[in-house]
């Protein structure tokens, strides 16, 4: 039996849905690459012209200034100069302070993550470094329901150090857990007195193809010394899922909740439409109240008009009643883990009822993104009913931020991450069951509703620092994109 001590140290790393009526607008950019230039020029000249006319620093990047090039042959050569799309991508177009745009070389994958669609085992963990060595240990955070991994042997809690008996390191992690293996092993393991410990426990996994996870993990209400409190687990805002989210609100204010508990310590973002839903099934349904306003580059930000720039607080999900609890204060678990919509969530209520923040500093996340792809007649837009205008010989899908959020108040500087009112880090040594009223952040927010002065220990053991998730590893990552179509006199330049 190996054993080692534990270092825990934290190194933490649109769908634009539009029908064509919804993009009659104009692109003037004339610069084309010369015919029979390199392979790689197509894919980098969609990746110039799409950040060119979207991207929220537009202004701030050189390389992609409208004046950068005097003709098409000096473009095509600066084209030809970069032999990899990602790395020009990467290293070229974007600015320095963004941390979140992205690109992917195959868009299909790209668009069905923003559906939670993937292959997946439906393990959700962390991963944390072991001493002061390179080798990596994963502690499982929660299961997806109707899952493989459901129907394992492994739960919240537990630890495993190897994949098919290899130990995972910060060179291999990726390829072992995240690769093209459609199933692997995982070596389980046990921590006590900050060590961890290999056994000889084997849990076989199987990623299955189409998986949708289902945001809401845990959805109900408790009852604290006679105060009905709802709890909602929610861990991604999926607008597939927004009747869903509506009915458990519906169960809450059948129930008689006077309070509630949102729990998105592992919430990555989402749709910001699913979050203007939720933030609204909360606070109330008045649709003069604005929720949030957008800030675009300049190029298409003197376009906008404030009406359409602005969204309000929703009395209806677009197919049935908004259920709203009308509440003046909610209690917020969020984490370092908690990202873009999550974040958005609790910065559009703050102007207007107490958001009790319980946990972690959050990831910084106020940018919004869209999908684009190679479709110029549409400005790149990813449109689903245009797929046969994509350009077959491109597959590349860019996910760039191409906007800023802010609140009623004006503020959206948030980029170090919202800080919480009542600081207080999972615990390895005791993670609890999500949704029981001793799990140590769930009980937090209890002890605040009921003021119970009884003395509850919460100091922390083994403080549940990662460097990187599960949730890390996808497509979609921790973006916030935006689901609302551009009106349709815009001309861009």
């Amino acid at each position: 039996m190996k054993k080692y001590f534990v270092l825990f140290l934290g190194l933490s790393l649109a769908l634009f849905s539009c029908s064509d009526d919804d993009n009659n607008i104009q692109n003037n950019n004339t610069l084309e690459p010369d015919p029979g230039s390199e392979e790689n020029v197509a894919a980098q000249n969609f990746m110039w012209q799409a950040m060119n006319l979207w991207y929220f620093w537009q202004g701030d990047v050189d390389d992609l200034a409208d004046d950068r090039f005097s003709s098409d042959a000096e473009y095509t050569e600066y084209l030809e100069s970069f032999d990899n799309p990602e790395s020009f991508f990467e290293d070229t177009l974007l600015f320095s302070e963004d941390r979140f745009s992205f690109s992917n070389e195959d868009y299909d994958v790209l668009v069905n993550s923003l559906s939670g669609i993937s292959q997946s085992n439906g393990l959700e963990f962390g991963l944390g470094l072991i001493g002061d060595t390179e080798n990596v240990f994963g502690f499982v955070q929660y299961i997806w329901p109707d899952s493989d991994a459901s129907t394992k042997d492994i739960q919240r809690g537990d630890f495993f150090t190897r994949v098919d008996g290899v130990q995972l390191t910060v060179s291999n992690y990726v390829s072992l857990l995240y690769g093209d293996n459609s199933n692997y092993t995982l070596g389980m393991a046990t921590v006590e007195d900050n060590a961890i410990s290999d056994i000889d426990k084997e849990v076989e996994l199987t990623k299955i193809e189409n998986q949708v996870e289902n945001p809401i993990l845990v959805a109900e209400t408790l009852d604290v010394n006679g105060t009905k409190v709802a709890y909602l687990m929610y861990n991604r805002f999926l607008s597939s899922f927004n009747e869903d989210l509506n009915a458990a609100f519906a169960q809450f204010v059948a129930d008689g909740a006077t309070e509630l508990v949102l729990d998105m310590r592992y919430n990555p973002g989402g749709s910001v439409n699913t979050s203007r839903l939720l933030a609204s099934m909360i606070y109330g349904t008045n649709t003069s109240d604005i929720y949030i306003k957008q800030r675009w580059n300049a190029k298409i930000q003197a376009q906008l008009t404030e009406e359409y720039l602005t969204d309000y607080f929703a009395s209806s999900t677009g197919t049935s009643p908004i259920n709203t609890l009308n509440l003046n204060r909610v209690f917020v678990l969020a984490t370092d883990d908690s990202a873009s919509a999550s974040e958005l969530v609790m910065n559009g209520l703050d102007p207007y009822i107490d958001v009790i923040h319980i946990g972690l500093t959050t990831r910084g996340k106020n940018e919004f993104s869209i999908t684009l792809v190679d479709d110029s007649i549409n400005n790149y837009i990813y449109n689903s009913d245009r797929e046969d205008n994509i350009n077959s010989q491109n597959s590349w899908g860019l996910q760039p931020l191409v906007g800023r959020n802010e609140n009623a108040n004006g503020f959206y500087d948030y980029t170090s991450g919202l800080t919480p009112d009542i600081e207080l880090e999972e615990d390895l040594s005791n993670l609890g069951v999500l949704g029981d009223v001793n799990e140590p952040l769930l009980a937090r927010a209890l002890q605040e509703i009921s003021g119970g002065s009884a003395k509850i220990d919460f100091t922390v053991e083994m403080p549940a620092k990662s460097f990187s998730s599960s949730r890390l590893q996808t497509p979609l990552k921790d973006h916030m994109y935006l689901d609302k179509p551009l009106p349709t006199d815009l001309e861009l330049k």
